[in-house]
């Protein structure tokens, strides 16, 4: 199945929600905008582009409903998403959906593309789980790339699961949380016994935290 979302948030008028495939959105609020799978996604094979744009002056939080849970397919066991943000002068950006879990024997690919200006305010949360209870299989591969003005800001990768650089059967992280967030003039500093909050050359913070579920982990601000 091929999923396409656009969300594009205006600072004169409710945000406009365009989408085919398995994944939509519904206005929940005068700027905000709760995603909602209207169909099992994603199954290996399946691709998903999600656009979301934020004008000048704009405000947009974007939320979902439930956890997305990546399946093996018949014939395919990996998965895509491709993620598109666009913040434009003095927008602001709240990204905060519950966690992607890979399941089964699933593999789960995703690509992350942040532009914003300068004077913009993003806040992105990511979070991620190898394997529901019991389960220990499954592979997510994740790519982030933040910019500013068109300047490169961060280029960062995480892999979690059976077969990817790092892993090993004893302790092994198979949880993620990730934060980035711009403008924080916060330092760089240890949070709880897992995350490490790390500024940003260009500014801003990046905070990941790893362990065996998310439940463990601590919540990033």
């Amino acid at each position: 199945m091929r999923t396409e979302l656009t969300i594009e948030a205006s600072a004169d008028r409710s945000p406009r929600i365009r989408s085919v495939g398995g994944l939509s959105g519904r206005l929940t609020g005068p700027d905000t905008v709760h995603m909602i799978g209207t169909a099992a996604t994603p199954l290996g094979g399946d691709e998903m582009s999600i656009r979301i744009v934020v004008g000048a002056g704009a405000r947009l939080t974007v939320r979902s409903v439930a956890a997305s849970v990546a399946l093996p397919g018949g014939a395919e066991v990996e998965s895509s998403a491709e993620w598109l943000f666009v913040v434009d002068e003095g927008g602001v950006l709240v990204f905060d959906p519950e966690p992607m879990i890979v399941a089964g024997n699933a593999v789960h690919r995703t690509l992350t593309d942040i532009a914003f200006a300068a004077d913009a305010t993003v806040d992105y949360r990511e979070r991620v789980q190898i394997g529901r209870a019991g389960e220990h299989a499954g592979r997510w591969h994740g790519t982030m790339r933040t910019d500013i003005g068109g300047v490169p800001h961060l280029r960062h990768r995480v892999e979690l699961g059976a077969g990817t650089v790092g892993h090993d059967a004893i302790s092994a992280p198979m949880a993620l949380c990730s934060s980035v967030m711009f403008p924080d003039t916060r330092v760089a500093a240890a949070v709880g016994s897992s995350a490490v909050r790390m500024p940003l050359a260009g500014g801003g913070t990046l905070t990941t935290s790893t362990g065996p579920r998310l439940d463990a982990l601590p919540l990033l601000s």
